[in-house]
């Protein structure tokens, strides 16, 4: 369907082709016109189809076809989103596609100083664009009032359920009036998002284009078995092989993503880091980079990846296989965007096979097996695609039937028996006299030394008496 073909108005289309856009993605076509009936949306579709659009566009219209003056700190318009990076992507879209018409936006999240934050919306703005944290502490202060907000939108909702924030969302919300309009739109849709929308919206229309565990058509996934040791060797050998044109790699943990990084400039190729614990100049330069294709490779942690919206990704390495399957399905959304081709690799090691697994299940398909591997030059062994494979053949020095290494059989202990090789010299007490062994069932002989024993045991326990303490009396607690 044709943008032209949705009723928005001629400024908001002609912004659209000096964007080189004609023609609406799915979700697109089926969400702009339920929201210009002022109607409430539950969308639903991969990532990178278009959602920010879906609702950017209708607003725009609305705010254009209806203009009023913009209040000092009262916002019309609201949009959550989990991340920095998102929230300046979504802004951007905002102000590319209103070019031509005057409504102005701007982007409040934490890390940064606050004052530059409240000055701009102490001037007007029309569309605030926030995190909820810092949003919620603007409100807290009284610096931003959310009164007259008649449109909320939660973008990648499913992300900022994740991340601990449906709490702030709900004090946010609970500030809102009662007739508002809400759009959610999520990449996937998990019961816990099914219960919020119950909660948020007012008889929603559903729009779903693709199922919440289908991936774009045009990206190639394949798995590596590897071991954790050889990762490192792994993604440089298919950085220059391949080769990897602009790739983001996915790790677990921010010191996993710092890591990676180092290991990929020990062998010569440009990397970043782009993760929470970074300062937002350094994120903001980071993705820059990549962007501008100065550094090829970006290391980024799963959400800081949320609003990573660049052209061109070649590869997307799951350096790290995620426990969630739903991540798997955002991760690979970051490549093949805007009607591309790309590829996405995992690399899975022994414990990350039930990850592997559970994301297969959810794809209702098994990923492709590479045997491209610098390590084994005829391929994985066939048991590292199968968690219940047979074992491995035995290598060389293996012995028997391959299940166990041949160990050097040492002759049992036996006491000192004169004559007799390989047996162990005699123990001797501390005052060097001889010492019998003890047999099970036999109370241990008085000690052979110059001390006289008095006929006592050695031991008073074996003796069913009470072991003298030699020790500090303990003290007794007062209360």
């Amino acid at each position: 369907m044709l943008f032209a073909d949705l009723n928005l108005s001629e400024p908001i289309l002609r912004a659209l082709v000096a964007e080189g856009y004609t023609t609406a993605t799915p979700i697109q076509a089926k969400a702009i016109p339920v929201v210009l009936e002022g109607r409430d949306v539950m969308g639903c579709a991969q990532t990178g189809t278009g959602k920010t659009a879906a609702f950017a566009l209708p607003i725009l219209h609305r705010l254009h076809t209806n203009p009023q003056p913009a209040h000092p700190g009262k916002p019309r318009v609201l949009v959550l989103c989990p991340t920095r990076e998102l929230a300046t992507q979504i802004s951007d879209g905002f102000r590319a596609y209103g070019a031509n018409v005057r409504v102005r936006n701007y982007v409040i999240f934490g890390g940064v100083n606050q004052r530059p934050q409240a000055d701009a919306l102490r001037r007007g703005v029309e569309v605030c664009i926030a995190t909820p944290g810092r949003l919620l502490d603007l409100v807290n202060q009284r610096l931003v009032n959310l009164s007259d907000v008649h449109t909320l939108v939660l973008d990648e909702a499913d992300r900022m359920l994740d991340m601990g924030f449906i709490h702030d969302i709900k004090r946010i919300v609970a500030t809102l009036k009662k007739d508002r309009q809400t759009l959610m739109f999520s990449a996937t849709m998990p019961r816990e998002i099914r219960e919020l929308a119950n909660d948020l919206l007012r008889n929603p229309v559903s729009v779903q284009v693709a199922p919440t565990s289908s991936t774009a058509d045009n990206i190639e996934q394949s798995v590596y078995f590897v071991d954790k040791k050889n990762k490192p060797h792994l993604l440089a050998h298919l950085y220059h092989e391949l080769p990897m044109a602009r790739a983001i790699v996915f790790t677990r943990t921010k010191h996993g993503a710092d890591k990676v990084v180092v290991q990929l400039h020990k062998r010569g190729i440009r990397a970043e880091a782009i993760h929470g614990n970074k300062s937002q100049n350094a994120r903001q330069r980071a993705l820059a980079n990549f962007k501008s294709m100065k550094t090829p490779v970006l290391v980024a942690t799963d959400i800081a990846a949320r609003g990573i919206d660049v052209d061109g990704v070649t590869h997307v390495i799951n350096y790290d296989v995620t426990h969630e399957p739903e991540t798997y399905v955002h991760r690979i959304g970051r490549t093949a965007r805007a009607g591309a081709s790309g590829a996405a690799l995992s690399f899975c090691d022994r414990d990350e096979r039930d990850n592997l697994r559970q994301i297969e299940r959810l794809l209702k398909k098994s990923l492709i097996v590479r045997n491209d591997h610098p390590e084994y030059p005829q391929g994985p062994v066939a048991a590292a695609s199968n968690a219940s494979a047979e074992p491995r053949p035995p290598r060389e020095g293996r012995q028997g039937d391959g299940h166990r290494e041949a160990r050097h059989e040492h002759p049992p202990r036996r006491h000192h028996e004169p004559g007799r090789p390989g047996n162990h010299p005699p123990r001797h007490d501390r005052h060097g006299g001889h010492q019998r062994p003890h047999r099970e069932g036999e109370s241990r002989p008085q000690s052979g030394g110059s001390r006289p024993n008095n006929g006592r045991p050695a031991h008073p326990v074996a003796a069913g008496g009470k072991p003298k303490f030699r020790g500090k009396p303990r003290q007794k607690r007062r209360y």
